[in-house]
């Protein structure tokens, strides 16, 4: 165990220790990790806007929002939400436009809410609430857990918040918001960041500025991130062999098999008995996939681990400048028996592709082999999975017609 972990974790217990009743919580002097939540759940275009934040200052308070690091450091699912549960959300109804507004005590908490999220390091803040600490955001696909909440009073920002020039550039200029994405991206701002500045507002034209629910800045960062990617890649020559990729994080296993061919793309997840979706007795299933134009529809069965699943793949595509046909099959094992959010997927695929590869010079050698995988690492045949897929079939078709020719 690293010794920032150590410390965050020794913290967390001695919070909780002095703190027997979170309920009774009405005033804190605290520091946001820093990090804003966004609901979706209230009538559209009203919004909770919430200042996530410890319940005590920490001067490790980052690690509280920050899953690249939670990766990195193979947290457990017990260590996240016990991080996650320490937080505090703070909220306060908004509409969705009140980020270009400049008068009342909504626009003004947007504002501090606005300077957390763009901050570089955590933000000193003294919180006053209006009433008990009720519980948190339940298990979601996209979401990470929320901890606790609680209707905002008062909220003040104690000291200077340092926002990062490239960053304050995007936000005072008339750029579209994919623009800015691609901006940033560049400029080394991660997904995690990007879909946090995406969500507060402060990206886009200046008539267009608006808050945006966390849940859907989250897939739309993925996904323009992804499409910028895809403006590259298709250009790119096919991969050489055929490959295959196979990791597993926290109950989440990835089979990744590239096919030398033009881009398309296929998701299947699979929820096995007993995980965190499904606690039925049988095995259950959803599929999205695209093809070399991409798609003009949200991937609504996968839903948030489509995009999620899919930029990591872009990103190894890339970094190797050549384009593949992709099969990727997520088995979601009852280890993973609390939902973590849609992070998790994005992780898995990184740690499975980070994995040294299987090369083939056969398209039927690499189906056997993830056949085999499946069954001596999961007890699960995928081929009845295999023969449903529509990329393999499209592949198939595609070298029957050139022999033909």
């Amino acid at each position: 165990m690293s010794d920032i972990k150590f410390e965050v974790i020794k913290k967390i217990a001695e919070t909780r220790f002095k703190y027997k009743d979170f309920g009774k919580i009405s005033e804190l002097d605290t520091n946001s990790p820093p990090s804003v939540f966004i609901g979706s759940k209230l009538k559209y275009p009203n919004v909770n806007v919430g200042i996530l934040s410890p319940v005590e200052r920490d001067e490790n308070a980052w690690v509280y929002d920050d899953a690249k690091y939670w990766a990195g450091e193979n947290f457990s699912i017990r260590e996240v939400i016990s991080l996650r549960d320490s937080l505090l959300n703070s909220r306060f109804r908004s509409k969705v436009t009140d980020s270009r507004s400049s008068s009342g005590d909504s626009s003004r908490f947007v504002k501090i809410a606005q300077e957390i999220a763009l901050a570089s390091k955590p933000v000193d803040v003294e919180i006053e609430l209006r009433n008990k600490v009720g519980p948190g955001l339940q298990k979601d696909r996209v979401l990470m857990p929320q901890g606790m909440r609680g209707d905002l009073k008062k909220a003040k920002i104690v000291g200077n918040v340092k926002i990062d020039k490239k960053l304050d550039k995007v936000i005072n200029d008339e750029l579209k918001a994919s623009e800015g994405i691609k901006y940033l991206y560049k400029n080394k701002f991660d997904e995690y960041t990007l879909s946090k500045i995406l969500s507060v507002g402060v990206l886009g034209l200046k008539k267009d500025k608006k808050l945006v629910p966390t849940r859907w800045s989250i897939t739309a960062t993925d996904d323009m991130i992804g499409k910028n990617f895809l403006e590259r890649i298709r250009g790119y020559k096919w991969i050489e062999d055929y490959e295959l990729f196979l990791g597993e994080f926290m109950g989440n296993c990835y089979l990744i098999m590239l096919f030398p061919n033009v881009f398309s793309y296929e998701l299947f997840e699979l929820y096995l008995p007993g995980s965190s979706w499904n606690p039925g007795n049988e095995i259950k299933a959803s599929t999205d996939m695209e093809g070399f134009h991409g798609r003009k529809t949200y991937a609504s069965a996968t839903a948030g681990g489509y995009y999620a699943s899919r930029l990591p793949i872009l990103e190894y595509l890339d970094g190797i400048k050549k384009q593949a046909s992709v099969l990727a099959i997520r088995i979601e094992l009852p280890s993973y028996w609390a939902s973590l959010g849609v992070w998790v997927v994005r992780e898995s695929v990184r740690k499975a592709l980070a994995n040294k590869n299987l090369k083939f010079t056969e398209m039927s050698e690499l189906v056997e082999s993830a056949r085999k995988i499946g069954m001596i690492k999961f007890g699960f045949d995928p081929e009845k999975i295999i023969k449903k897929s529509k990329v393999l079939e499209t592949i198939k078709t595609q070298t029957n017609l050139w022999k033909w020719v």
